[in-house]
């Protein structure tokens, strides 16, 4: 495999590049580009290539193909794309820290806590502002995050399926809370919350679009910072103490960067179920890579995933919506059993 070297800063920086990689960026990109003009063109007012065009570039042919365009099926796609991309993420980082591939913010309470945090503020305290949605879901997530590692931690030192089956059981005790929550509280409030939690983008607008934005442009630097540590980490916990890596600051810190992840995708369209799980292992089969690119392709995989996920759930049974969340977990599902056999065979589970 053709691989070649980027550096700068008097060698200080340097990135090694795989030519399939990037080949494979480059599809992904393009592939994404295509669902985004599909579902600019898809729904009960169609509209041509020629037309979305025209109304991106502030031409529009009619009011209402602006209106249809700008302030209900872009701003859409757009969140749609950037919370694949925020699930695929926090699902790769996992899967490092842990080095385990049934890592994932659904699977080990992360999306759950951030969940609860929600719910109670729709349900329970209705006359919070929305606007606080992505900080509660953030210190949600945080909690149980802590939780789970703070037991994980012990004696096995966090990296190995005690993670991942303590996560199972905290987000389990999360879910019967929630649900009590959808069963006993005002009725409208509680469907609400209810077509939240089913990972549904229907409702989302241009103040999510900007608000998942400055996420991005927050954690995106420090996830390529903190690349070279998850480098080091997938060697082992020995390896990286050996060669100098604080392990167990370095985990708190990936973790809290995966949760603040999973945290802000969360508080805009609710849990979008194995998104984190699917995404790096298919970007990790589509092409080989080392960290950082493999994080591009991750993100990538996850935008693609969800943006024609909620393209299909809106118009495969139209007037009828699917929630994306249904359409990923009936993705994911499949490819969680099958990774579960695959460790059971290496005798892992």
């Amino acid at each position: 495999m053709s691989v070649f070297v980027l550096s700068g800063f008097g060698g200080r920086f340097s990135w090694q590049l795989h030519r399939g990689a990037l080949l494979l960026s480059v599809v992904l990109c393009a592939t994404l580009c295509s669902i985004i003009a599909a579902s600019l063109m898809s729904g009960s007012y169609p509209l041509t290539i020629r037309e979305v065009g025209q109304t991106l570039f502030a031409s529009a042919p009619s009011d209402t193909a602006k209106t249809v365009v700008w302030q209900f099926r872009f701003p859409r796609t757009l969140v749609a794309a950037i919370v694949g991309a925020l699930f695929g993420l926090s699902g790769a980082i996992l899967q490092n820290i842990t080095r385990n591939p049934l890592a994932d913010p659904s699977l080990v309470g992360v999306s759950q806590g951030a969940s609860l945090a929600v719910v109670a503020a729709i349900v329970v305290f209705p006359e919070i502002n929305q606007v606080w949605r992505p900080v509660l879901a953030f210190v949600g997530a945080l909690a149980v995050a802590a939780l789970i590692q703070s037991i994980a931690m012990q004696r096995t030192q966090g990296a190995t399926m005690r993670f991942i089956l303590t996560g199972i059981g905290v987000a389990a005790f999360i879910a019967a809370i929630t649900n009590a929550m959808l069963t006993y509280g005002n009725i409208d409030q509680a469907q609400a919350a209810l077509g939240w939690l089913a990972g549904s983008i229907h409702a989302v607008g241009w103040a999510e679009v900007w608000s998942l934005s400055l996420c991005l442009c927050i954690l995106v630097p420090l996830l390529i910072w903190a690349a070279r540590y998850m480098s080091v980490l997938r060697m082992g916990a020995e390896v990286a103490t050996g060669l100098g890596l604080r392990v167990r600051f370095a985990r708190m810190g990936l973790i809290t960067l995966s949760v603040a992840l999973a945290a802000f995708a969360v508080s805009a369209v609710g849990p979008l179920g194995f998104v984190g799980l699917v995404a790096p292992h298919l970007a990790r089969r589509l092409a080989h890579s080392g960290v950082g690119q493999h994080l591009i392709l991750t993100a990538l995989t996850g935008a693609v995933m969800v943006a024609l996920a909620d393209h299909i759930g809106r118009t495969a049974f139209a007037p009828i919506q699917i929630p994306a969340g249904i359409l990923t977990a009936i993705l994911g599902v499949p490819v969680f059993l099958f990774l579960i056999v695959r460790q059971s065979q290496t005798r892992q589970l």
